[in-house]
């Protein structure tokens, strides 16, 4: 989808003067850290390259802000808004995701008998190189078979047992339910009976599209359009077990999850950006349109339940979700156990997005 970046100013974004934009500084620092000493970021659709932040990273390093006034003249002084408005002349939009919190096995029981799984050693990554003719061009995973590459097997197979007995399994839970919501908020912390707390973050997929059980159920009458959420979805799941294969198959997509410590439990998991998320700052978005790194401040009065008033805060893309679509959709992480999940599970709100572009940058992209 194309975009259509407009130049305005910082007076211009609602909120601004009473945002505290501090920890964006961190998440700024962090991905041009890792882009510049690890892997370098892929540069979206609307033209911004991770490079772009280096010297403003550099000023931030020479003299790092010491108070919310600072950190805004920061901003400031280094970059300049551009309003991005989708090209199909449509409202932005916003959701939420969190990290959840799980009780879980190391091992089999007659209390956890639902796997996480890790990524199988027949799954490969696919593209224009590998990928023959027949295997749809959205899959970016697929099996390695018999020396060819197929269609990775999807949820329902693998629910139904193609992956046991081959030792990929992680940990187990009690509820199935919980697994896939894990599944969908692609991380989880596990919390075992001895106590011991381990996070599993997104590995891998089998390739397969997603498809979002809220709209199959909205489009069977099950859901109501205007009041579906995650906890609408969880309870409908619990009081209809009769029914959660018919649903839960309908997303052929399947996630593999690796192990990861939980370093500093004010942080998120390491996503897609590789590096820790921030609660209530990091922004999962389009991966092929924005690039990783990129300040990005969000507007959405009508979202009202996750601070003090309508939602006006800049935040900074780290992460992407495979029903993250266009230039002005984004999904914010919200933190961390299940006061999160309750925040997170009702946001659907329309929104305005303004990506902050350093002004050398801002010339390039606007000419």
């Amino acid at each position: 989808m194309t975009a259509r970046l407009t130049p305005v100013s910082f007076e211009d974004l609602p909120g601004w003067h009473c945002d505290n934009p501090e920890e964006v500084l961190t998440g700024l620092q962090d991905c041009v850290r890792h882009a510049s000493s690890v892997k370098p970021y892929k540069t979206g659709s609307l033209g911004l390259e991770w490079r772009d932040f280096t010297p403003a990273v550099a000023a931030l390093g020479e003299q790092p802000p010491a108070r919310e006034a600072e950190a805004r003249r920061f901003f400031e002084a280094h970059f300049i808004p551009l309003k991005v408005s989708p090209g199909d002349g449509g409202q932005g939009f916003v959701t939420a995701y969190y990290e959840p919190e799980i009780d879980a096995s190391p091992v089999r029981t007659e209390k956890y008998r639902y796997p996480f799984h890790a990524r199988p050693d027949d799954l490969v990554a696919v593209n224009d190189a590998n990928r023959p003719p027949e295997l749809d061009p959205a899959f970016a995973f697929a099996r390695q078979r018999d020396g060819g590459i197929c269609e990775y097997p999807d949820r329902r197979m693998i629910d139904s047992g193609y992956l046991d007995g081959r030792g990929f399994e992680i940990a187990w839970a009690e509820s199935r339910i919980d697994v896939f919501f894990a599944h969908i908020q692609g991380a989880a912390r596990l919390r075992y009976p001895d106590g011991t707390v381990e996070r599993i973050t997104y590995a891998a997929k089998t390739g397969h599209p997603f498809t979002a059980i809220g709209r199959v159920l909205i489009k069977m009458g099950e859901q109501d359009p205007a009041t579906v959420s995650m906890q609408s979805l969880r309870k409908w799941l619990a009081d209809n077990p009769r029914r959660i294969d018919e649903i839960l198959w309908r997303n052929r997509s399947y996630i593999f999850f690796r192990k990861a410590a939980v370093s500093d439990p004010s942080r998120g998991q390491v996503a897609a950006a590789k590096v820790p998320l921030i609660a209530g700052r990091s922004l999962a978005v389009d991966r092929f349109i924005h690039t990783y790194g990129t300040p990005v401040f969000v507007c959405a009065d009508s979202l009202v339940h996750l601070g003090d008033g309508p939602f006006r805060r800049l935040m900074i893309a780290q992460d992407t979700g495979s029903a993250i679509l266009g230039p002005a959709r984004g999904d914010i992480f919200v933190g961390t156990g299940q006061a999160a999940g309750e925040a997170a599970g009702t946001v659907r709100n329309p929104a305005d997005f303004f990506v902050l572009a350093p002004i050398r940058a801002a010339g390039r992209l606007c000419a």
